[in-house]
Protein backbone atom coordinates (compact mmCIF):
# COMPACT_ATOMS: atom_id res chain seq x y z
CA UNK A 1 0.00 0.00 0.00
CA UNK A 2 1.47 3.50 -0.69
CA UNK A 3 1.66 6.55 1.54
CA UNK A 4 -1.77 8.09 -0.31
CA UNK A 5 -3.83 5.06 0.41
CA UNK A 6 -2.34 4.70 4.11
CA UNK A 7 -2.84 8.64 4.98
CA UNK A 8 -6.07 8.14 3.27
CA UNK A 9 -7.07 5.61 5.76
CA UNK A 10 -5.63 7.40 8.46
CA UNK A 11 -7.96 10.20 7.49
CA UNK A 12 -10.88 8.01 7.10
CA UNK A 13 -10.03 6.66 11.02
CA UNK A 14 -9.76 10.33 12.67
CA UNK A 15 -13.08 11.34 10.81
CA UNK A 16 -15.07 7.94 12.35
CA UNK A 17 -13.44 8.92 15.65
CA UNK A 18 -13.88 12.73 15.56
CA UNK A 19 -18.07 11.82 15.03
CA UNK A 20 -17.95 9.39 17.79
CA UNK A 21 -16.00 11.60 20.06
CA UNK A 22 -18.15 14.71 19.16
CA UNK A 23 -21.63 12.78 19.78
CA UNK A 24 -20.57 11.61 22.72
CA UNK A 25 -19.81 15.00 24.46
CA UNK A 26 -22.62 16.41 22.95
CA UNK A 27 -24.79 13.42 24.29
CA UNK A 28 -23.12 13.69 27.42
CA UNK A 29 -24.99 16.30 29.94
CA UNK A 30 -28.43 14.97 28.18
CA UNK A 31 -27.52 11.46 30.38
CA UNK A 32 -25.78 13.10 33.26
CA UNK A 33 -29.23 12.15 35.32
CA UNK A 34 -28.61 8.50 34.75
CA UNK A 35 -25.86 7.76 37.94
CA UNK A 36 -25.32 5.15 40.36
CA UNK A 37 -23.49 6.36 43.03
CA UNK A 38 -20.19 6.30 41.60
CA UNK A 39 -20.36 7.32 37.63
CA UNK A 40 -23.14 8.91 35.57
CA UNK A 41 -23.73 7.84 32.11
CA UNK A 42 -22.63 11.68 31.23
CA UNK A 43 -19.32 11.19 32.26
CA UNK A 44 -19.03 7.35 30.67
CA UNK A 45 -19.64 9.18 27.34
CA UNK A 46 -16.85 11.89 28.39
CA UNK A 47 -14.30 8.83 28.50
CA UNK A 48 -15.82 7.52 25.23
CA UNK A 49 -14.88 10.86 23.56
CA UNK A 50 -11.66 11.35 25.35
CA UNK A 51 -10.37 7.90 24.32
CA UNK A 52 -11.80 8.30 21.19
CA UNK A 53 -9.46 11.74 20.34
CA UNK A 54 -6.45 10.32 22.08
CA UNK A 55 -6.35 6.91 19.57
CA UNK A 56 -6.91 9.55 16.98
CA UNK A 57 -4.07 11.65 17.73
CA UNK A 58 -2.35 8.76 18.32
CA UNK A 59 -3.20 7.73 14.45
CA UNK A 60 -2.15 10.69 13.16
CA UNK A 61 1.25 10.97 15.04
CA UNK A 62 2.27 7.56 14.15
CA UNK A 63 -0.03 5.78 12.10
CA UNK A 64 1.24 2.13 13.04
CA UNK A 65 0.12 -1.43 13.68
CA UNK A 66 -0.46 -0.38 17.58
CA UNK A 67 -2.43 2.53 17.05
CA UNK A 68 -4.38 1.12 14.47
CA UNK A 69 -5.62 -1.68 16.86
CA UNK A 70 -5.97 0.99 19.74
CA UNK A 71 -8.46 3.25 17.06
CA UNK A 72 -9.90 -0.04 16.43
CA UNK A 73 -10.93 -1.11 20.27
CA UNK A 74 -12.09 2.68 20.78
CA UNK A 75 -14.33 2.50 18.25
CA UNK A 76 -15.18 -1.13 18.04
CA UNK A 77 -16.02 -1.33 22.03
CA UNK A 78 -17.89 1.66 21.51
CA UNK A 79 -20.03 0.46 18.30
CA UNK A 80 -20.43 -2.81 20.61
CA UNK A 81 -21.81 -1.16 23.61
CA UNK A 82 -23.93 1.26 21.74
CA UNK A 83 -25.33 -2.26 20.25
CA UNK A 84 -25.48 -4.35 23.17
CA UNK A 85 -27.56 -1.42 24.99
CA UNK A 86 -29.64 -0.93 22.29
CA UNK A 87 -30.56 -4.57 21.81
CA UNK A 88 -30.76 -6.08 25.11
CA UNK A 89 -31.97 -4.49 28.47
CA UNK A 90 -28.59 -5.07 30.64
CA UNK A 91 -29.45 -3.22 33.57
CA UNK A 92 -27.49 -2.17 36.06
CA UNK A 93 -23.96 -3.97 36.00
CA UNK A 94 -21.93 -2.79 39.54
CA UNK A 95 -20.89 0.61 38.96
CA UNK A 96 -22.61 0.99 35.97
CA UNK A 97 -25.62 2.59 35.38
CA UNK A 98 -28.71 1.09 33.67
CA UNK A 99 -27.73 2.58 29.93
CA UNK A 100 -30.48 0.84 28.23
CA UNK A 101 -32.24 2.35 25.53
CA UNK A 102 -34.33 0.44 23.04
CA UNK A 103 -34.62 3.24 20.44
CA UNK A 104 -33.14 4.93 17.47
CA UNK A 105 -32.85 8.71 17.04
CA UNK A 106 -30.13 10.83 14.85
CA UNK A 107 -27.42 11.46 17.36
CA UNK A 108 -26.92 7.54 18.33
CA UNK A 109 -27.05 6.43 14.69
CA UNK A 110 -24.53 9.24 13.80
CA UNK A 111 -22.33 8.20 16.28
CA UNK A 112 -22.37 4.24 15.68
CA UNK A 113 -21.83 5.28 11.70
CA UNK A 114 -18.90 7.40 13.20
CA UNK A 115 -17.73 3.99 15.45
CA UNK A 116 -18.12 1.66 12.20
CA UNK A 117 -16.16 3.86 9.48
CA UNK A 118 -13.05 4.06 11.70
CA UNK A 119 -12.77 0.40 12.61
CA UNK A 120 -13.19 -0.01 9.05
CA UNK A 121 -10.41 1.99 8.60
CA UNK A 122 -8.36 0.87 11.71
CA UNK A 123 -9.07 -3.09 10.56
CA UNK A 124 -7.76 -2.04 7.17
CA UNK A 125 -4.51 0.01 7.97
CA UNK A 126 -3.83 -2.89 10.93
CA UNK A 127 -4.09 -5.65 7.54
CA UNK A 128 -1.99 -3.40 5.91
CA UNK A 129 0.95 -3.48 8.58
CA UNK A 130 0.46 -7.24 8.93
CA UNK A 131 1.26 -7.35 5.08
CA UNK A 132 3.90 -5.26 5.10
CA UNK A 133 5.48 -6.52 7.98
CA UNK A 134 5.30 -10.04 5.92
CA UNK A 135 6.93 -8.54 3.32
CA UNK A 136 9.99 -7.36 4.98
CA UNK A 137 13.19 -9.81 4.83
CA UNK A 138 13.96 -11.00 8.42
CA UNK A 139 16.55 -9.53 10.18
CA UNK A 140 20.15 -11.41 9.86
Amino acid sequence: MNVIARWGLVVVIVVGLGIDAYTHLDLADIYSGNKTSTVSQASLFRIEAVLAILAALAVIVRPSRWTATLAALVAGGGAFVLLLYRFVNVGKIGPLPDMSEPFWYTKKSLSLTGELIALLGALALLAHGYAAARRRPAAA
